[in-house]
């Protein structure tokens, strides 16, 4: 994936170090980062779910009939400005307690590999499946239609992971954590994390809304493609 920022044009991995500065130009600030990018959250959000309906309903089914435990999986995640929310996915794994659960869940494992493999013992085959299509993420559209995140944006962290973001912490603060974004579309769990925080920080350096429409329109070839998918 190519973006270019001041007449030069870079691959999603040889991307420049960003500066952070604060201006009251920066996209972010910007009235369309506020109002016009949360009104194709919210169309955009409203429009998946219903297309999504009946799916969804299968998928809990299938998620209640492959494993005991809830058909929703809930985690806390930062939001913009720091603030705290409660993030939903349709459950992959078996419930805590249950099964090998020696993979270090506290964050670490997102900073050395960006994922537990594909061989994590707590996954189910159901959840397999849903992970492989990104169909685990797809209650998330409620979250966006809440505001706590957006179509696109860098993807939310959890608080153990703020402090590897060091100087670059700001962009992520600044931003509205997103259901797929540049991470997502440029590789996903085949980058290691500090080229995640890289791009996170480059995307809201040079935001804009065609680059979401742009981003939207890879994510939808990236599932297709199951290109970096756990």
């Amino acid at each position: 994936m190519l973006l270019s920022e001041e007449g030069k044009t870079y691959a999603a991995w040889e991307l420049p170090e960003p500066v952070y500065i604060q201006h009251p130009d920066v996209p972010w600030e910007s009235w369309r980062y506020r109002y016009a990018k949360r009104a194709v959250d919210v169309l955009g959000a409203s429009v998946m779910l219903m297309f999504c309906a009946l799916p969804s309903v299968a998928i809990a089914a299938g998620v209640r009939l492959s494993s005991k435990g809830p058909v929703f999986y809930r985690e806390e995640r930062i939001g913009r400005g720091g603030l705290p929310f409660r993030i939903w996915k349709f459950r992959s794994m078996r419930p805590k307690g249950t099964g090998n659960t020696a993979c270090d869940v506290d964050g670490q494992w997102r900073i050395s590999k960006g994922k537990c493999g594909p061989a994590d013992p707590r996954i189910t085959r159901f959840g397999e499946f849903l992970r492989k299509w990104s169909l685990d993420e797809l209650p998330q559209l409620i979250n966006v239609l809440r505001g706590e995140m957006s179509l696109v944006g860098p993807r939310p962290i959890i608080q153990s992971e703020t402090g590897f973001y060091r100087d670059l912490l700001p962009f992520y603060l600044a931003a509205t954590p997103g259901l797929s974004g540049l991470w997502q579309v440029s590789g996903r769990s085949t980058l290691d994390y500090e080229k995640r925080i890289k791009l996170d920080a480059f995307y809201m350096q040079t935001w804009s809304l065609t680059t979401d429409f742009y981003l939207i329109a890879r994510t939808v070839s990236a599932v297709l493609s199951q290109a970096g998918a756990c």
